[in-house]
């Protein structure tokens, strides 16, 4: 897997670090409040997981998984629900968790449909940002990293169901998904 890896852009301790800033802010801006983590699957668990860890407030989590890529690497634009909450999530803070905004439909598509739910706010928490393949405006209000716009892998991001397990955000050689 390693040698896949054009180069790494973030280690370990990096985004160890900046997860740590993030849920010292977020547990600042929740403090009293009934907050609920809903990490998207599967890209969010490596960094939901951490995340919690380094939030100093209680706060309860679920998930929804919502796909508009299928195998591929370019978003449909139709984003279907897989896996919905098993919470009701009506007069509670969500937080959505996300590893990446790339087109940013995703997450406006999700954003949407949890107002919906007469929550008393909903924000996300990114890890990262690809700015260069935004197609919809998404307005994060926890981000990490902004990235450029090249296919990464690791803590969660995958290519085709792999490298999720990468301890590290690197770079994806080119030959490795243009030739599949």
């Amino acid at each position: 897997m390693i040698n896949d890896i054009e180069k790494v852009l973030f280690t370990e301790e990096e985004i160890a670090e900046k997860v740590k800033e993030m849920g010292k802010k977020i547990s600042e801006d929740y403090n009293g409040k009934d907050l609920i983590l809903v990490g998207v699957l599967k890209g969010s668990v490596p960094f939901m997981a951490e995340l919690m860890k380094r939030i100093e407030i209680p706060c309860n989590m679920d998930f929804m998984a919502v796909s508009s890529y299928g195998s591929s690497t370019e978003t449909s634009g139709v984003v279907r629900i897989i896996k919905d909450l098993d919470f009701e999530i009506e007069n509670k803070h969500v937080l959505i968790v996300e590893d990446i905004v790339d087109s940013g439909i995703t997450l406006r598509y999700l954003k949407k449909y949890l107002v919906a739910k007469n929550p008393s706010s909903v924000e996300i928490a990114c890890l990262l940002n690809k700015p260069d393949r935004r197609q919809a405006e998404i307005s994060v209000k926890y981000l990490g990293f902004d990235v450029p716009n090249y296919f990464l892998v690791g803590y969660g991001l995958d290519y085709a169901e792999r490298y999720r397990n990468l301890p590290f955000i690197g770079i994806l050689k080119e030959n490795v998904y243009k030739n599949k």
